[in-house]
């Protein structure tokens, strides 16, 4: 008796049918997998956030004194300034650690006049830290930029920046997270320059930026 082979298509499509099937269970795992550890991570950050409530710290110039200051025939400017700066860290959670590699800078018409640094310190939560900073430098103007500042001395308003860059380190109770650089910016109007005299000072709000 005559049989005719088995029709063979058949059976290789249903053999492709199933590792399409199977291609797909892998795809749709590894999405959901996926999809699971970004639930895992966006639920724990929220946890943190409840928990820890962070809130930036704040810092604020409350005074500008004047040891020393004055021109030179050479169009120099010699100067020495001790500036206060508050330092406040409003968590109750979260501590700060201040590294060694700070500056401070004062500019005259983005030209330095002196610098400084800031000490390194370890500020728990809910505190306040009172800075007090000296600052020298003596510094070569051209004879335009030190006219200038003759001139805005004479008139009482002097237009000083000061740049402040510092390492900060951040703990969570126990845990200390990676160190970051902090920049803050703040713009000084000094009314006089004498040397020992307490000089007024109207001062813009500073800018802090966060480089990670």
């Amino acid at each position: 008796m005559y049989r005719p082979p088995p029709y063979e298509g058949q059976y290789y499509h249903d053999e492709k049918r199933r590792g399409g099937c199977s291609c797909i269970r892998c795809i749709c795992c590894c999405y959901c997998i996926l999809l699971l550890i970004v639930i895992v991570i966006a639920a724990l950050a929220v946890y943190l956030y409840v928990y820890f409530k962070p809130k930036v710290p704040t810092y604020k110039f409350q005074s500008f004194d004047v040891k020393d200051f004055g021109y030179q025939p050479d169009f120099s400017v010699n100067a020495d300034f001790i500036i206060t700066i508050k330092a406040e860290n409003p968590n109750t959670k979260i501590a700060l650690i201040y590294g060694e590699a700070s500056s401070i800078n004062v500019t005259y018409s983005d030209s330095t006049i002196c610098t400084g640094k800031l000490p390194a310190f370890h500020q728990g939560p809910k505190n306040t830290t009172i800075l007090q900073i000296e600052l020298k430098g003596k510094s070569t103007f051209g004879s335009g930029l030190y006219d200038a500042l003759q001139a805005n001395e004479k008139n009482g308003k002097i237009p000083l920046k000061v740049m402040i860059k510092v390492p900060v380190e951040v703990v969570l109770e126990s845990l200390k997270l990676r160190q970051f650089i902090v920049f803050v910016n703040s713009t000084l109007i000094v009314h006089d320059l004498k040397p020992g005299k307490k000089p007024e000072v109207e001062n813009s709000e500073p800018t802090i930026q966060v480089k990670f």
